[in-house]
């Protein structure tokens, strides 16, 4: 396997050619390479870096926790815990993979480390308030895994009250710890908007901004405007648990429905916090597999905005058995399904971009494969829970579990590891092996779909989410979705392995894709500051290719 040489981006002025001379301009990784130097950077690479070791520790543990839960519901009765410890185990399993991982990981990893790289700046417009926000989400993460560690949690992620205020297990240092998360997410998406609209290099103006650019955009709106609400709600939940104030207690004047409103008010916008950027990267990678620069950039780009702006009106189709008017209820089934308009422009824009394009099948665009998969799936189911006459007897059924799952958490992780994949390269200046590369991807796409297939099936049969034991009817699909569950476990194990071997004993690479998106346009992996001399211009649009077939011949086989 050859890896393709360097090549100038268009638009590149002299000297800001990738470059391959990795002893004459030192990489961030070698300027400093004391315990100190990581600790206390205020370079956004590797503060992206620190985020990615700590994100996928959590995504470890989130991992073992769901392998857990699916063994424990191989047998329809008591199979390797009792009930309490499987209330306490699928409870930090939403809680970890949701907050520690799903939220944070797309932005806080590859949007530090690639929005400057796209906006042809040298940092972000808060360094320090950029480290300061990796030790924030540490301090949080610390407080949840405490409280997980000493008597559990067992309310669900959703935190529900009256229940949250009454347990006896260990709730308020959970709940804090999520708060404290809520501070990192609001320091990025602040940082992200000020860099976005200040540190653009000359050239680079609002339409000529990356489709990644535009998602992480969005997204850091969202963080911003709603975060400090499910803060200030974790707080009182914690109040509540910690004082019994009556402010979610019906006997006392309080009104556990108004906690509904207010989670959901954040934790509906908190889907688009994780699917968005992951629009962003397959927009980023369905231009360069396919040699073409992205088909409908302006629609692309408004409907992240449209997706940011109607998420924050549609939380309560989540509560469509809450007792809400008809009225209502039907506003908001529209409302949600007027999200879904904006995610088929993207759809359809994206599959207009592979249209006669020079396809290059490599492992980031299979994972676009799958991706385009779960989305359409997904989002189908999305339309269908959307609507009121079919929801109520879904609601709290594996029928909800398998959606959520296949829209958000299968989008967002083939997002997660085709941008790993796809951005290995420019990280780290190493190649892993591309036919494992595929194999996994295999691996993971079907046993995806092996897992939570089977979980519509059941919930449509009418199985309870979250219930402990069920009736036997249910074991079968019940069997198949924990073996599809250890599939997926495999190829993950298979991507830990190769991508370890390629950071130590990979062939050096620089530009293996041939991709004209504006972060190629410095060496792999970049210098501490971006860029070798004076701040680059850039006179043509990311992903300017202008002839696909011409370009297929020069890309060399990885």
């Amino acid at each position: 396997m050859t890896p393709s040489s360097s090549i100038a981006a268009p638009g590149a002025v002299p000297g800001h050619e990738a470059h391959d001379d990795h002893g004459h301009h030192p990489s961030y990784l070698t300027d400093g390479t004391t315990v100190k130097s990581w600790l206390l950077t205020v370079d956004h690479k590797r503060i992206g870096i620190m985020y990615m070791a700590w994100i996928l520790l959590f995504f470890l543990v989130g991992g073992i926790f769901a392998m857990l839960i699916r063994i424990e519901l191989l047998t329809p009765g008591p199979t390797i815990m009792d009930a309490m410890t499987y209330n306490r185990v699928f409870t930090l399993h939403g809680i970890v993979m949701i907050f520690l991982f799903m939220i944070p990981a797309i932005p806080a990893i590859f949007g530090n480390f690639l929005l400057p790289l796209m906006l042809g700046a040298k940092d972000v417009a808060f360094p320090r308030l950029n480290l300061l926000s990796l030790y924030v989400y540490l301090a949080g993460a610390f407080f949840a895994l405490w409280g997980m560690l000493n008597g559990g949690l067992d309310t669900g992620w959703t935190f529900y009250t009256p229940y949250s205020a009454h347990t006896t297990t260990t709730v308020a240092p959970v709940l804090f710890g999520a708060f404290i998360i809520g501070f990192s997410s609001i320091l990025t998406g602040m940082n992200f908007i000020v860099t976005t609209h200040t540190m653009r290099a000359p050239g680079i103006t609002w339409f000529k901004m990356p489709l990644m650019v535009w998602a992480l955009y969005a997204t850091s709106c969202i963080q911003v405007l709603a975060t400090p609400v499910i803060g200030l709600l974790l707080l009182l939940v914690t109040a509540e648990n910690l004082f019994s104030l009556g402010m979610f207690d019906v006997a006392r004047g309080g009104d556990p429905v108004l906690f509904q409103h207010l989670f959901w008010f954040y934790s509906h916008p908190a889907v688009y916090i994780m699917v968005l950027p992951a629009f962003g990267v397959m927009s980023e990678i369905v231009s360069a597999f396919s040699r073409k620069n992205i088909f409908g950039y302006r629609a692309v780009a408004y409907s992240s905005v449209g997706i940011a702006f109607v998420g924050f009106f549609a939380w309560g189709h989540h509560m469509f058995v809450s007792g809400q008017s008809t009225f209502n209820a039907g506003v908001f089934g529209v409302l949600s399904m007027l999200v879904g308009v904006f995610t088929a422009i993207k759809v359809f824009n994206w599959v207009g971009t592979v249209y006669k394009g020079a396809v290059e099948f490599s492992t980031p665009f299979a994972y676009f494969c799958g991706f385009l998969f779960f989305t359409v799936f997904g989002g189908m189911t999305g339309i269908a829970v959307a609507t009121v006459s079919l929801d109520v007897p879904w609601h709290d059924t594996y029928f909800v579990v398998a959606h959520f799952h296949f829209i958000m958490v299968g989008a967002t992780i083939m997002a997660f590891l085709a941008a790993l994949h796809y951005w290995f390269p420019k990280m780290f200046g190493k190649m892993y092996h591309e036919g494992w590369g595929l194999v996994s991807a295999a691996l993971i796409i079907l046993g995806f779909n092996a897992t939570f297939i089977p979980q519509f099936l059941v919930g449509n049969a009418g199985m309870p989410r979250r219930y402990y034991e069920y009736p036997e009817r249910f074991q079968a699909l019940n069997v198949a979705s924990t073996a599809g569950a250890s599939l997926l476990a495999f190829g993950f194990i298979i991507i830990a392995v190769y991508l370890t071997y390629a950071l130590i004993y990979g062939k050096r690479v620089d530009n293996p894709w041939h991709s004209k998106g504006y972060e190629w346009l410095t060496m792999s992996p970049p210098p501490t500051h971006n860029f070798i001399g004076p701040q680059p211009t850039y006179p043509e649009e990311p992903h300017f290719y202008v002839d696909p077939k011409k370009a297929q011949g020069e890309v060399s086989d990885v």
